[in-house]
């Protein structure tokens, strides 16, 4: 179904505009690439947010919110101080297109990456809090020292403050660190957490994130998912019986690589840590020589993207409060359907702390290599990925839709998901990014 949903067309204006996008990029940038300073805070970003605590926001639909704030922020100052610019995120002002674009981003990502540092509630535990205060200072100050000194370099700095104020004014009281939705419910279907050997439960550390005001979409439920299959179905029957073979902690129909497969994407920092290291790799290749402009578009695409089908995705989980594999299968006698049986003793490979439909991971993973393909105008495009897990043994693809492909049966593998809560996250995910480029980042005139 995925493959067919990829040979659909697009309608007219928007693959016009997708063209349009290609040609820029491709038309404006200098003739070789390299790390430059939106790469460079990017780098720092995600080494930033994946250092926080799980609660504080280092939970990975959480780190993706908070880097859709940062990186919306860099293109804002930099597309501020653009003659040919694009449609502003949020920061309607206009800069000299002299003003230092390095200063505009160095300011725009340390101001939005320091206010979300700051800003995680006293009641949260942050021990790491003044340590990376005191990191992002010392990026800042390098930042800035390498810059000579000019009326310029102030222009740069104050386009990137007015995008950080446009910014942080826009998020204020936006849901983050708000009440759990979750309200325990024992009947069959419904998600219940794995329990502490000290009595407590697992729960979902940021459980909040569905309820947060979206960035591009016009409600945080807008790309609702069909839901998982009725439980008295033969679809339902077919999901179940495949997570029950493939992912157990001990099965035999899993392949030794399946089940390293399965591990290697368990990254830290989910995919944000995935894909923006994806990103920054092919702007800073030569081969496709994007500018420092183009670079805080793509950046402002992705994560902008991927916060909201964050948001849409949690806001699904909790809707649907679904059961997850190892909730089901020792509870099948309950679920009224005689092709399913239980097993009292069957154990995932891997688990996660919060309800199973839809796929967040995949939520993301769609969202993120969507906009890449969008961007660079095709998807064959040969990559890299590194897995925290597998620092040493990066995976290499032809296209964007291989890894796709390959994570959605993994987390069957791993025991995590039924395939229906794979395929409805990637359609999610490409649903987000669709309407992210219906409505956003055009070129102006």
């Amino acid at each position: 179904m995925l493959r067919e949903e990829r040979l659909m067309k697009v309608n007219a204006p928007r693959a016009r505009w997708f063209a349009a996008l290609a040609a820029a990029v491709a038309f404006a940038a200098p003739a070789a690439a390299q790390a430059n300073e939106v790469t460079d805070w990017n780098r720092i970003a995600t080494d930033t947010l994946v250092a926080f605590p799980a609660a504080a926001g280092g939970a990975p639909p959480a780190l993706n919110i908070n880097m859709g704030m940062t990186q919306g922020a860099v293109y804002d100052a930099l597309n501020a101080t653009e003659p040919r610019h694009h449609r502003p995120y949020l920061l309607k002002r206009r800069f000299s297109a002299r003003a230092s674009k390095e200063a505009a981003a160095a300011t725009a990502a340390y101001r939005v990456l320091s206010s979300i540092v700051s800003t995680v509630p006293v009641t949260t535990s942050f021990p790491n809090r003044a340590s990376l205060l005191q990191t992002l200072d010392a990026h800042y100050a390098s930042s800035l020292a390498a810059i000579p000194d000019s009326p310029f370099k102030k222009q740069g700095i104050a386009a990137g403050n007015a995008a950080a104020d446009a910014m942080l004014a826009a998020r204020a009281n936006d849901g983050r660190f708000g009440p759990s939705p979750w309200v325990p419910n024992f009947a069959p279907g419904h998600w219940q957490p794995i329990w502490n050997p000290d009595g407590t439960p697992i729960l979902d550390p940021t459980p909040w994130v569905g309820a947060v005001r979206p960035f591009l979409m016009q409600s945080s439920s807008q790309f609702r998912t069909a839901g998982p299959q009725a439980l008295t179905s033969a679809a339902w029957a077919a999901d179940f019986n495949e997570v029950k073979a493939l992912g157990s902690v001990n099965s035999t129909a899993r392949t030794p690589e399946q089940t390293h497969i399965a591990l290697w994407w368990q990254s830290a920092g989910g995919p944000a840590l995935l894909w923006n290291p994806v990103a920054r790799n092919l702007l800073e290749d030569p081969t496709y020589a994007v500018d420092i402009v183009d670079s805080a578009r793509l950046f402002a695409m992705l994560n902008l993207t991927a916060a909201d089908a964050s948001i849409n995705c949690w806001n699904d989980k909790y809707h649907w409060d679904f059961w997850r594999p190892w909730n089901a299968i020792p509870r099948a006698a309950e679920d009224g359907n005689p092709a399913t049986e239980p097993d009292p003793s069957w154990k995932p490979l891997l688990t996660a702390p919060y309800p199973s439909h839809p796929s967040g991971h995949l939520c993301n993973d769609a969202a993120y290599l969507t906009v890449l393909e969008m961007f660079f105008g095709t998807g064959e495009i040969g990559f890299g990925v590194t897995s925290s897990r597998f620092p040493s043994e990066p995976r290499h693809f032809h296209r964007f839709s291989e890894p796709l492909d390959e994570i959605i049966e993994a987390r069957i593998w791993a025991g995590l998901h039924y395939r229906t809560a794979d395929v409805q996250a990637a359609i999610l995910g490409r649903n987000v990014a669709q309407y992210m480029a219906t409505h956003y980042f055009q070129p102006v005139g």
